[in-house]
């Protein structure tokens, strides 16, 4: 079950660079559009299957918006959609309404700073689109600034780069549930 305090305290525990922070800024102001729908509808009814047996408590009208915000977000983004679902089940069991102790929120637990690095410091952190639009641009981020390593990518992504818990969680959920 959820707790506060299994949630991540910091998404990144130093400051992030000028251009890393003007890259993101860049990356979500940008418009993106998908070009095959059929994929994304057969993604969506395989993941909504997967999503009701992990996360019951949610409607099916939230279940479709999650699932549609994070196939749209993580392929503009450029990042994988399951592993994008994988976060989001570590970070707040799919609680899109989730606060940590550190005061990380919703589904994909962002840090309240993050709105003022990419100049929108009045964004709702708690609106789903948002949250999850920010959390798919911040991991794609730091995969490049990792290099592509996907485990030191999670672990900036938690705070927590260069220990293994966090990314294990991740990957467990992955192919546990997530993995196509």
């Amino acid at each position: 079950m959820f707790s506060l305090l299994n949630c991540s305290l910091v998404h990144a525990q130093e400051e992030p660079e000028q251009a890393f922070k003007d890259e993101l800024k860049t990356l979500l102001n940008a418009e993106h559009h998908f070009v095959d729908k059929y994929d994304a509808q057969v993604w969506m009814k395989d993941m909504s299957i997967r999503l009701k047996k992990r996360a019951p408590h949610i409607p099916e009208k939230e279940r479709l918006k999650i699932l549609s915000l994070v196939h749209k977000h993580a392929n503009a983004a450029g990042v994988d959609p399951q592993m994008v679902l994988a976060i989001m089940e570590v970070e707040s069991n799919f609680d899109r309404y989730a606060l940590s102790v550190a005061y990380a929120r919703g589904l994909m637990q962002i840090m309240p700073f993050w709105r003022k690095e990419i100049g929108k410091p009045t964004d709702d952190l708690f609106d789903m689109e948002t949250n999850i639009k920010y959390g798919c641009y911040i991991y794609k981020l730091y995969l490049k600034y990792e290099k592509g390593n996907t485990t030191l990518a999670l672990g900036r992504y938690n705070g927590s780069r260069g220990k293994m818990k966090y990314p294990r969680k991740v990957y467990s959920a992955l192919s546990k549930r997530w993995a196509l």
